[in-house]
């Protein structure tokens, strides 16, 4: 089976791994990959929103399926551009078609089938320009902190939480009449804040079964102690120790499988990953958003775990048979340490040699923002390097990622040190 995987981070660098893995594999391509993704691939210079390219290099590399990384492209309607072509129906596509990935492209899509289908989420109402004192009132009504989100695609920074309500109403006016996030703010959804811990589950599906997969809990802010500016992601750990067996079950009963029937009810048939960022409050799950792909960088924690041939798991979901396929999961905890470039998130530099890859040990390093120059891998974006571990606990996991993460060098190299100490705590 020859695959392409459309994609150039972390994440990505995990799929690739792991279905380099399987029997099945003939060729494996990565568009447009990174330095990592070529240790285990074939790299294609190739844009992942370019469709008619994208196109052309599967029919001439006899490509039989395609794994869409990003959300970018199925938002954009990568599916729906392969099942309306004569040429590219046939081939294997994972990732949802455009209108099932307003689960993430929409803010108010969602939350308008969360409401529709009794899935639990925070209270919220969304605005526009044209109503926007009416959500200037709402704020009013509301006690901090404030939450405001953009509806469309922001590249993970769309979010707003301010404690000060006059803020609150500048960020809105921001969002809404100055256009801060571009087109993505044209409705701004404003909700109640749930206080609560969080974590990331995750569901492969063909659109009527569905596989769970390992959770996690990723890291979103710069700063130790969750300070500072949000983030692509700092790192993740799986398991989640306080995801106890009877909280995966509200999970299940409650968020999964009314999300799949809605889906299913909704005449949409949802062919691959779905994520629910969830937060625990008093003991229940709730919502806080979709992703219709893996996260990033949970990828990193969640498919080492998985032990299964995913390529397997994949044609479960294609051909409509995943009930047929088994997942078996890796007990082992693990902990994936994200390396980022001096400044991220805001300004930084590309461009810096990296060391001490040959250094690692027992650990797997995926790279994210790399590329190879010559006989160099140097630094090609803010989130670098993430390396990963698997350990009989969550602690001896994050050992080996941090004695790995203090081998590799690169210039004003960051990372936090204190993952999982708020899972420590909780354990305690």
């Amino acid at each position: 089976m020859n695959v392409l995987i459309l994609g150039s981070g972390g994440r990505e660098h995990a799929l690739a791994w792991k279905i380099k893995q399987s029997p099945k594999l003939s060729k494996l391509y990565i568009a447009p990959g990174n330095a990592g993704t070529a240790s285990v691939g074939e790299n294609i210079d190739m844009g992942i929103s370019d469709f008619e390219k994208i196109k052309d290099f599967v029919l001439a590399n006899n490509v039989d399926m395609l794994i869409v990384g990003p959300e970018v492209p199925l938002v954009e309607g990568i599916h729906d551009y392969f099942l309306a072509d004569i040429q590219l129906k046939s081939i294997a596509v994972i990732g949802p078609v455009k209108n099932a990935a307003l689960l993430e492209g929409s803010k108010d899509f969602a939350k308008d089938f969360m409401t529709k289908y009794d899935i639990p989420t925070a209270a919220y109402k969304t605005f526009r320009k044209e109503t926007m004192n009416e959500g200037l009132a709402f704020l009013d009504t509301l006690k901090p902190p404030y939450v405001l989100k953009a509806d469309g695609l922001a590249a993970g920074k769309g979010v707003i939480i301010s404690e000060s309500l006059s803020e609150a109403k500048v960020e809105l006016k921001a969002m809404l009449s100055d256009n801060k996030f571009g087109a993505a703010s044209d409705k701004v959804v404003i909700e109640e804040f749930l206080d609560g811990i969080e974590l990331s589950v995750f569901v492969l599906t063909d659109g009527k079964s569905y596989k769970i997969l390992p959770n996690a809990k990723d890291y979103k802010r710069i700063g130790e102690g969750d300070t500072g500016l949000n983030t692509g992601g700092m790192g993740s750990i799986s398991p989640v120790p306080f995801a106890t067996d009877e909280f995966m079950t509200k999970v299940e009963n409650q968020i999964i499988k009314p999300t799949i029937n809605g889906l299913s009810s909704e005449g949409i048939e949802y062919k691959g990953f779905i994520f629910f960022g969830l937060i625990k409050v008093d003991g229940n799950p709730v919502v806080i958003e979709y992703n219709v792909r893996m996260g990033d960088p949970e990828a990193e924690s969640v498919i080492p775990r998985i032990k299964s041939d995913i390529l397997d798991l994949f044609m479960g979901v294609t051909n409509g048979k995943l009930e047929n396929s088994s997942i078996v999961i890796d007990e082992r905890h693990s902990a994936a340490i994200m390396l980022v470039a001096g400044g991220y998130p805001e300004r930084y530099k590309k461009g810096d040699p990296i060391s001490g890859l040959d250094l690692i040990e027992d650990s797997i390093v995926f790279h994210a923002g790399t590329k190879q120059e010559l006989d160099q891998i140097i630094t090609n974006g803010g989130r670098v390097i993430a390396v990963t571990s698997l350990g009989k606990s969550m602690e001896e996991a994050l050992d080996i990622s941090y004695k790995n993460a203090n081998k590799i060098s690169f210039n004003r190299k960051y990372y936090r040190e204190d993952l999982g100490d708020d899972l420590k705590i909780l354990q305690n």
